[in-house]
């Protein structure tokens, strides 16, 4: 099993939007397939927190983010994404995507009012 890598973040201005990805390398198809991941973020000051996850064709999602971020994942690329929409300045965080026990490092998401 390889390592769990983020890409995607940045600055955007309230109300815009941003797509995170997540790399899962040397993951062969039926484990990915069958393996929950998703997303958590930590804003300054505060605990991690659950964003999103999806595993097989079941998604779920945070009560703040609902209606807004989309996940979605490719198996043969073996990538999750995060579509982030008509995002918040409470939006703004480290974004840590996971992939069952593995976690990529983070990738900064900053919105401005």
């Amino acid at each position: 099993q390889g390592p769990v890598q983020e890409s995607g973040g940045g600055l955007v201005q309230a109300g815009g939007s941003l797509r995170l990805s997540c790399k899962t390398s040397r993951t062969i198809l039926s484990v990915f397939t069958s393996t929950s991941m998703g997303w958590y973020r930590q804003a300054p000051g505060k605990e991690r927190e659950f964003v999103a996850s999806i595993r097989g064709s079941s998604t779920d999602y945070a009560d703040s983010v609902m209606g807004r971020f989309t996940i979605s994942k490719d198996n043969i690329k073996r990538t999750h994404s995060l579509q982030m929409d008509s995002l918040k300045p409470e939006d703004t965080a480290v974004y840590y995507c996971y992939f069952g026990d593995r976690w990529g490092p983070g990738t900064q998401v900053t919105v401005s009012s």
